[in-house]
């Protein structure tokens, strides 16, 4: 779950896009919208090797750059995690597209004929597509 990561800022809360994680996921349980219950216990694993439970599963508004609110579909409800993450692979199956470049992270929308609806910038030195902000 630590692999290429930039971020996306909603709310101003920050929401980092990670091409190594399981699944979209977020610990704010109030940000939800149509959840459903697991039917069998599922859990997530992070990069220092500890699991956590996966409460529920749901959708999360939004506000990109451009005014528009974009949901995240089919995000996990882990209390126990720190970070918010999106997964590059379900931004896509959502018709939108991830560019990284020496300049950033962008994010475009292809049902507007590929408008871009936010960006970003790297904010730390720890590699080149790790803690970058969407500004």
């Amino acid at each position: 779950m630590a692999n290429s990561m930039i971020g996306i800022i909603s709310y101003n809360n920050v929401w980092y896009v990670d091409s190594g994680a399981s699944n979209h996921m977020t610990s704010h349980g109030k940000w939800f919208e149509d959840t459903k219950d697991l039917k069998t216990p599922r859990f997530v694993e992070i990069s220092d090797d500890t699991t956590h439970p996966i409460a529920q599963i749901g959708k999360v508004s939004l506000s990109m750059q451009d005014g528009l609110i974009k949901y995240l579909k089919y995000v996990f409800y882990v209390p126990t995690i720190t970070k918010n993450l999106v997964l590059v692979n379900q931004i896509v199956e959502q018709g939108l597209q991830v560019t990284f470049n020496p300049n950033g992270c962008f994010v475009d929308d292809m049902k507007t004929q590929w408008k871009l609806i936010t960006k970003g910038k790297r904010i730390d030195e720890c590699s080149p597509w790790m803690s970058t902000c969407l500004k």
